[in-house]
Formats: C-alpha cells, sequence, structure tokens
C-alpha cells in the first residue's frame, strides 16, 4: 500500500508518515482507523477520539471487534496466559476486556458477545479461590440466558488428579446449558500447557476472525514462536530457565526431629529477574539416577540408546531423558490407557475397566514408573515407543520465603524434604529430595519467578495483616516481615504458626523473635502437636484468642493463609466462620458471606496446595 504524491493532498512529509505506517497495520486496525476518519468531524479533541476508540465506534456505528477474556487462576499460570492472549487480540485490532473473574461484574456478562475463559481447578475439583463468585453466579438461578454469546474454555489441570480440569469442563458445560455457543472446543490442558494453549488460541482466533468477517490467518502469530504462547518480559522466563547459583542449604530442624526443611538462598545476579513478597520460584528438578537406573534394568533397556525429546526430531540418550526431561515418579490414568494400547496386558486392561475404577484409584497412592514396569511385566517395546507417553518434568512451585528489597539479587526457599514408604520401597519427593541430598553450595538450579497476584500484601502499609502458615507454610510470611520492616511498615501484624515439636521444628524461631522485639511482628502464637497429650494445632490458638482476631478482622486487617489445602486450610476457614459466629453474633450463612466479601476485597487471601 503506498500513496502518490501526484493528485495527494498530502505535502512530502506526510506521504513519507503514512506510507511508513498503512503497510504495518492489520486488517483490524484498518478498519478501526476508517471509523476513526468517519467520526473525525464529530470529536472535538482528536487527542481524546484516539484515546477511546470505543466513542468513535459507538458514534459512526462502526462494528466493534469486542471479546472479553476472563481468568480463574490460583498459582498464576492462567493469568500470565491471559494477558498474553490480550496483548496478541489487540495487535490484531481487537478490543479487548481483560479481568480475574473475581473482579469482573457476573451481571455485564449479558452484554459480552464473544467470551474466552481461562480457568485452573484447584485441589480434588475445585475452583480457584478468585473464581469461586463467577463460578457460584454462573451455577446459580440468577445466572441469565446467554443464546447472543459465543465463547470458548481453556482449562488447565493435573491429569494425576481423578477430576482433571474439572472446573473448566464445568464452566463450558454451563456457558452452553445457558444457552451460548462455542466459539471453538474447549482444551484442557496438563501441567506441560504451552503447546495445546498455542493451538487453542489459533483455533479461538480462527474462529473470531471468521466471525468478524476478517482473514483466517493470526496476524500476530506470523513473527512468533507458535509453539509457545507465553511472551516474557524478561529473558529467564518459565520456558527458559536461569541457572542460578546455590549460595546457602541449611537444615532448619534440630537434631531428633522427625522432619527436614530446607532454607536455601539462591543468586539471581544477573538474571534480571525480580518478585514480590507472595510469588513463587520454580524449579525444574532431576529425577533421581539410582530410580531411572532401576527403572532401564527392569525393562530390559540400553541406558546409551537414543529416544526422541520433541515433535523437532530432537533426541538424548535414554538415561539424560529419564533424568531430566520425562515424569517417572507419577501415574496417571491417561498414561495407563496410552501403555495399555502398545502393551496389551490381561491385567493392566482389567484394571482400566470402568467397574474398577475404585481399585485404579488406589493403585496410583504411592506408585511410580517402577512399580508399573515390575506389575505388568514382561514387557516387549522400545524405550521411545514408552517415553513417547511420558508427561514432561514438571517445575516444582514453591512460596519465596525472602523479601528482594531485602536481599537484592538473591531468593531464599523454604523446602520440606518428602521422604516415605509405600509398596515395600523408600519414596522420595524429586525436587524436594534432590535439594536435600544432592544440591550443594556452588551447584546450581534451573529456576524461574511465578507471579501470584493472589497472594500480595496490602497496598496500605498501615493496614493490619493476620498471617497463618504451619510448617513450611510459614515461608511467604518470613518474605511478607522482611519487606514491611525494609519499608517502615506500621501496620499490626500477627503470626500464627505452628509443627511437631518447640525444640526442633521451630523454624526462623530467632528472626521471628527478633522482629517480635523490634516491633515488625506484634503477635505471634504458635503451637507444636506433639509437644502435649492432645494435639494442638494453629486453629486452636486462633479459637483461644477469637475475641482480639474478631477485632482485628472488624479493623480491616488481611488475613493470609499457607499451607495444606486439604486439611489445614479447610480447618483455618471453619475456624474464622467459628469466631464470627462467635464474637460477631452472626449466623452461619452471615459468617460465610463476611468471608466472601473479604475475599472479593482481598483481604482474604490463600495460597495452598
Amino acid at each position: 500500500m503506498q500513496l502518490k504524491v501526484i493528485n495527494s493532498p498530502f505535502n512530502e512529509e506526510q506521504v513519507e508518515l503514512l506510507n511508513r505506517v498503512l503497510p504495518s497495520l492489520s486488517v483490524g486496525q484498518q478498519h478501526w482507523l476508517s471509523g476513526y476518519l468517519t467520526g473525525y468531524e464529530s470529536n472535538t479533541s482528536t487527542e481524546v477520539a484516539l484515546l477511546n476508540p470505543t466513542t468513535v465506534t459507538a458514534e459512526t456505528n462502526h462494528v466493534t471487534k469486542e471479546v472479553t477474556v476472563l481468568f480463574g487462576s490460583q498459582t498464576g499460570n492462567c493469568q500470565v496466559l491471559s494477558e498474553d492472549i490480550s496483548k496478541r487480540l489487540e495487535g490484531q485490532g481487537y478490543t479487548v476486556t481483560l479481568s480475574s473473574m473475581n473482579d469482573f461484574k457476573a451481571n455485564d456478562l449479558k452484554k459480552v458477545s464473544y467470551l474466552l475463559i481461562l480457568v485452573s481447578t484447584q485441589g480434588e475439583g475445585d475452583p480457584p479461590d478468585t473464581a469461586l463468585p463467577f463460578y457460584e453466579f454462573l451455577h446459580s438461578r440468577r445466572a441469565p440466558k446467554l443464546e447472543a454469546l459465543q465463547f470458548s474454555v481453556l482449562s488447565l489441570g493435573d491429569s494425576s488428579y481423578e477430576l482433571f480440569c474439572q472446573t473448566g469442563k464445568q464452566f463450558d458445560a454451563r456457558l452452553e446449558e445457558l444457552g451460548a455457543k462455542r466459539l471453538s472446543p474447549r482444551v484442557d490442558c496438563d501441567l506441560d500447557y504451552d503447546e495445546p494453549a498455542a493451538e487453542w488460541f489459533e483455533a479461538v482466533t480462527q474462529s473470531l476472525n471468521e466471525n468478524m468477517g476478517e482473514d483466517d490467518s493470526p496476524t500476530s502469530l506470523t513473527t512468533s514462536n507458535t509453539s509457545s504462547l507465553t511472551v516474557e518480559q524478561s529473558s529467564y522466563s518459565r520456558t527458559n530457565p536461569y541457572k542460578a547459583e546455590v549460595f546457602e542449604n541449611l537444615n532448619l530442624n534440630g537434631r531428633g526431629s522427625n522432619k527436614e526443611t530446607r532454607h536455601l538462598e539462591l543468586s539471581l545476579e544477573g538474571s534480571n529477574l525480580a518478585f514480590e513478597p507472595g510469588d513463587s520460584l520454580g524449579i525444574y528438578p532431576e529425577n533421581d539416577a539410582i530410580l531411572v537406573d532401576s527403572l532401564i534394568k527392569e525393562m530390559g533397556w540400553n541406558p546409551e540408546d537414543s529416544v526422541p525429546m520433541n515433535k523437532n526430531g530432537e533426541e538424548r540418550s535414554l538415561r539424560d531423558a529419564l533424568i531430566n526431561n520425562y515424569e517417572i515418579t507419577v501415574l496417571t490414568k491417561p498414561l495407563l490407557q496410552k501403555i495399555s494400547e502398545i502393551h496389551p496386558h490381561k491385567d493392566l486392561a482389567e484394571l482400566l475397566q470402568q467397574e474398577n475404577e475404585q481399585a485404579l484409584r488406589q493403585y496410583f497412592i504411592g506408585r511410580d514408573l517402577l512399580d508399573l514396569a515390575r506389575d505388568f511385566a514382561p514387557w516387549e517395546i522400545t524405550a521411545s515407543e514408552f517415553v513417547k507417553n511420558l508427561r514432561k518434568l514438571p517445575a516444582r512451585l514453591y512460596s519465596i520465603a525472602s523479601s528482594y528489597k531485602a536481599n537484592p539479587e538473591e531468593v531464599h526457599l523454604t523446602i520440606g524434604a518428602v521422604r516415605y514408604e509405600a509398596h515395600g520401597r523408600n519414596r522420595n519427593g524429586v525436587c524436594s529430595v534432590q535439594c536435600s541430598e544432592r544440591v550443594e553450595p556452588g551447584d546450581t538450579l534451573s529456576v524461574y519467578v511465578q507471579k501470584n497476584v493472589n497472594f500480595k500484601l496490602p497496598t496500605d502499609p498501615n493496614v493490619p495483616i493476620i498471617m497463618i502458615g504451619p510448617g513450611t507454610g510459614v515461608a511467604p510470611f518470613r518474605a511478607f516481615l522482611e519487606e514491611r520492616e525494609e519499608i517502615g511498615a506500621q501496620g499490626k501484624s500477627w503470626l500464627f504458626f505452628g509443627d511437631q515439636h518447640y525444640v526442633t521444628d521451630f523454624l526462623y524461631q530467632i528472626e521471628w523473635q527478633r522482629w517480635l522485639k523490634s516491633g515488625v511482628l506484634t503477635n505471634m502464637d504458635v503451637a507444636f502437636s506433639r509437644d502435649t497429650e492432645n494435639k494442638v494445632y494453629v486453629q486452636h490458638r486462633m479459637l483461644e484468642k477469637s475475641k482480639e482476631l474478631y477485632q482485628w478482622l472488624i479493623e480491616g486487617a488481611y488475613v493470609y493463609i499457607c499451607g495444606d489445602e486439604k486439611h489445614m486450610a479447610n480447618d483455618v476457614h471453619a475456624t474464622l466462620i467459628a469466631i464470627l459466629e462467635q464474637e460477631g453474633a452472626m449466623e452461619a450463612e452471615e459468617a460465610a458471606d463476611f468471608l466472601t466479601e473479604m475475599q472479593q476485597e482481598k483481604r482474604y487471601q490463600r495460597d495452598v496446595y
């Protein structure tokens, strides 16, 4: 597209500017510009019109390419993907409304024509905390009919859980029930979500362009790597981790403890990686070489045989691939189904029958690929055929235990070593025991920062905070207090901490005592469950201080919970409701609504696993 100076109303400088801009415009941007120019004379301010293109669109009845992107995220993955998708759609000329489900006004849904939902599944099939209000509205009698809505769902999950991607499936089914039509089919992503997410985005974009009468080809993908959606601000990311040197690796537990909790300090020097309290650090671990060697021997493979690594034809030795690239410690139903197709073993086929669902769930508990190899021998399958069915070894996320402001270019972690016995063998956590037994100062770990906007300190440093974190769940609260000390925050703070024994398991005891003395930490209550005849947990300490706790809640305190979701977090939630009933004279429903309102105001935040 080139303008001619002859018979043109533009001078040479204007022609040069136009010739530089026009060829770079997408079809959507050309349409918008056309609408803008049509309505230019009716606008008194060129600047206002340019900054608010929807105004011109409305005045000229020009068809607007509007898309709403909603995300429900616990750890931040869905939010990162949603932000990337929104940028790409805007690059194609779409007007995008991007929002967390927690912030979206549910009644506005009936005004939306095109909706993209990205949502994870938390725990045993539950919606993430930030998705809960929108989820409940959509599944209530108040949900409107949505015959004019077109939508698509991207669901993130973990196939090792029985209810894989359950929340995304429920959103997808409910929107259809309400009369909405799919732009493209739902895609359910396992832990390694980059490629399926990119394919979903391409399908959605094609559908949107067809509906808008645009070119089918997604212009934003022509100059980028379509194998991954993530557009990183830093050169180091989840898909390009940084090799961080280990400064310190200390055992926080005393001699005689039943536990081993490691305190790691890593260097981020030169990486340009930064974080805020509440964020997590992802570590790409290595599988235990002893387990890998046992698996290879059991299957009768050659450890030096080459096996495929990806669709691009890259290969590595079998042993190297099993140590660094493939998950071998978790069994899932999709994996066993794939293996059964290439390994016709009678007992395996029977285990996968619908009527044996309960037995299959039991089989997964505490077993790994070595158990599978032994239980369903003999095998007549090559290593290459086998590894094609394995998941990539996923990163492990750990709450960051330090403040970047207090420790520039460093990151600290609190990692509990996982060890247990099952089915006649000792089992180890992949990353936790690597850090415990095979990582020394001077070694490196492949890491990246995982942002978590759903677990953040109040923007006002004068607001009081209540932190509840037993065991390694105390990690982010060490970061919180380091940060508040560094910025001179004046707000009150209260920590509830619990573990097994006072003498051996009081993690970071000296630091809490120092902060109590300086006033950075106002109150601290501890519960050591094995030091008393009747086990005492953090929720019991909360009930003992119910009057004061209630007063803090009424004063506007933020409440943070970090740790085990299945037991501790649910018990603490129930305790908060009991305190509201007891001290606030509320009915159970009122108390639950109070916590829901706190959650919507971001005053009640959880980092649970």
